[in-house]
């Protein structure tokens, strides 16, 4: 409730008669209303201050990331859990549940950034550093057997993506992937013309 202190000064100063003990009560007055306001703002600082480690470390693996994928994993078992986190770890993804506060704050100002609309609920973040699709990838491959697992947004190389955009991302192979059938594709012409090559080595020789 907003009070008019001029008012209520010169309404101290009617009823006391008195100037000095109307500052006196004036002054206790403004403490009072203010203290609420008071505790709330030294309340919400050491909450601050408690949050800002968590949220330092989220930053740091931000810098680093160039994706992150959002899920819900609330209904995995500990066994799939487990086995989920060292899939991930293997592929050097890390895999972390944070509160939604302390997300908020630490992509603000960042590409990541448009996570902030979907932070509803529990959440479960997937950091990949190399791969861009790692983690979406492995999410994905085990998200099919385990139904409880489910997408929820992402952000690679700085493009946000829904639930269902992250679903397209993930079945993109991954680097080696794309390595490896690209040498494969060199490899097969190449065997060919070798196998040609010692046909006709093989037919001189045969003439000679």
């Amino acid at each position: 409730v907003t009070v008019p202190f001029g008012w209520l000064m010169g309404w101290l100063y009617q009823v006391t008669g008195n100037y000095g003990i109307a500052m006196i009560l004036f002054a206790v007055c403004v403490q009072m209303a203010l203290l609420p306001i008071t505790a709330k703002s030294k309340k919400s600082m050491m909450k601050m201050s408690r949050l800002q480690p968590r949220i330092n470390e989220i930053k740091e693996k931000l810098e680093r990331a160039t994706s992150v994928v959002m899920v819900d994993a609330r209904g995995l078992t500990v066994e799939q859990d487990t086995a989920l986190r060292k899939q991930l770890r293997d592929a050097g993804v890390d895999y972390k549940v944070y509160k939604n506060t302390m997300v908020h704050f630490a992509i603000q100002g960042t590409q990541f950034e448009g996570l902030d609309q979907y932070l509803a609920g529990p959440s479960a973040f997937a950091f990949s550093y190399e791969d861009a699709t790692a983690g979406a990838s492995i999410l994905n491959k085990v998200a099919k057997d385990v139904k409880a697992l489910e997408f929820k947004a992402g952000v690679v190389e700085g493009i946000v993506y829904d639930a269902e955009g992250m679903k397209l991302i993930a079945d993109i192979p991954s680097r080696e992937v794309l390595l490896s059938k690209l040498l494969g594709s060199f490899k097969s012409p190449m065997s060919s013309f070798a196998r040609v090559i010692d046909q006709i080595a093989k037919k001189d020789a045969a003439a000679e």
